[in-house]
């Protein structure tokens, strides 16, 4: 349990020194709409949220403030190349106060990653993006 917390503790200190680069709605909305290579696009927020709507093509991966959705997280992406475009998104609360998005950054920066952003949501999914008519699947 004492190395757990420990791994956590030091695991949510390098998530909060992170920058995260971030897409806005309306212009992953866009580059979507264009059918050209797209993103890679991982959800790593609550099955809730994912099983209720999501954007299409994206894969859920779990919640990344835990460490079995870190783990998801790096089951997904084992097999990307290290210079894939990747968006992570949550949606499950305004963005100053998301649990997942600074350790899925982190964890992915540390594996390599170099072209990963974050779907900046300010609210929630459902305002920022589904209520803006972007594609949506249940």
């Amino acid at each position: 349990m004492n190395r757990f917390l420990i791994g956590t503790l030091t695991l949510l200190a390098v998530a909060l020194a992170v920058e995260v680069p971030q897409v806005q709605p309306k212009d992953l909305a866009a580059q979507l709409a264009k059918r050209g290579s797209a993103p890679a696009l991982i959800h790593v927020g609550p099955n809730v949220l994912y099983r209720s709507r999501h954007i299409p093509g994206s894969i859920y991966a779990g919640m990344a403030a835990r460490s079995e959705g870190l783990e998801g997280l790096k089951a997904v992406v084992k097999d990307m190349p290290r210079d894939r475009d990747i968006v992570l998104y949550c949606g499950c609360c305004p963005w100053d106060h998301c649990p997942n998005i600074a350790p899925a950054i982190a964890l992915l920066k540390q594996m390599g990653f170099t072209r990963v952003k974050a779907l900046y949501i300010a609210n929630n999914f459902r305002s920022d993006w589904t209520d803006h008519g972007y594609p949506v699947e249940p």
